[in-house]
């Protein structure tokens, strides 16, 4: 079986087809049905990255207009908007089977110096005493079919740990507020680029339960049909994700089939690395007649 953590860095290496045309592999990536919304946006920031030379991304935004299919390749068209003196601005569309499948827009910055202030890290429980998601995976995988056994229980190449995880199947109405430790030791020694590209991937991950949690839901009751909607996300500064990080997510509001959430990233040392939101599609479903 191939490395999960070299999948997914492999994943993150789009290849170049042509002058601002690139493409990235379907497969392989934290879903098997169709494609994870952080992969995308992983490789499409990564397609950016290959125009911009000695700056940064420090915010991107991006609409997910149609799901992925994992069988093929995503095709990624780069339009340089913008070289400014400070600032660079590249539009990203990714195709599959000729149809726009993500719209992103990304903007680069020159390092510059200024005034800096942050909000704390939120004081949690260590990862070091938390479960691994494969040890919580395990504990439940006889509550489904067994023909899904092996992609439940597949290696994944992020190392989650939840502070106060959930039942998945019978959860209970919850606060909003949820915090996670990640990071994929393999991560360690690759570029700044590359690094940001690992994190806009991660970035997507458990964010829009956030909005399930006072409702009593997650993916698995299969009363409710979920999809991000759009993402977006402001670095501000450089990550090392082969080392913890703390993922604290809330849901300040949710109405009409649709939730909002809200991420911030620190490292282990306290420093805000990243900002997160995203609206997500929280459709209730309604029983087959």
């Amino acid at each position: 079986m191939p490395d999960a953590h070299q999948t997914l860095l492999d994943l993150l290496r789009v290849e170049a087809l042509e002058v601002d045309l690139f493409r990235g592999a379907g497969q392989g990536g934290e879903t098997s049905t169709r494609i994870f919304g952080g992969q995308v946006i992983g490789q499409a920031l990564a397609a950016a990255y290959q125009t911009v030379e000695d700056r940064l991304c420090h915010s991107l935004h991006a609409y997910f207009i149609r799901p992925g299919d994992p069988s093929i390749p995503v095709i990624y068209q780069v339009d340089r908007a913008r070289d400014g003196g400070s600032f660079t601005t590249r539009r990203v569309v990714a195709i599959q089977h000729g149809r726009q499948i993500l719209n992103m827009a990304a903007s680069f910055h020159a390092t510059e110096d200024g005034w800096s202030h942050q909000h704390p890290m939120p004081k949690v429980e260590d990862p070091g005493g938390l479960a691994d998601r494969e040890t919580l995976r395990a504990s439940v995988v006889d509550q489904i079919p067994e023909k899904h056994h092996a992609e439940f229980l597949r290696p994944r190449p992020i190392d989650i740990r939840e502070v106060a995880p959930r039942d998945f199947f019978a959860p209970k109405p919850a606060d909003d507020v949820n915090h996670l430790w990640f990071r994929m030791a393999a991560a360690r020694g690759i570029s700044p680029a590359l690094q940001h590209c690992l994190l806009a991937y991660a970035s997507d991950m458990n964010l829009l339960g956030s909005s399930l949690r006072p409702h009593g839901q997650t993916w698995f009751t299969g009363k409710v049909m979920t999809a991000s909607l759009d993402h977006a996300m402001w670095f501000h500064g450089p990550a090392n994700f082969s080392d913890w990080h703390l993922y604290t997510m809330d849901s300040p509001w949710s109405g009409g089939a649709r939730g909002f959430n809200r991420g911030t990233i620190y490292n282990r040392d306290g420093t805000l690395i990243a900002s997160v939101a995203q609206e997500g599609l929280i459709r209730p479903m309604k029983p087959k007649e």
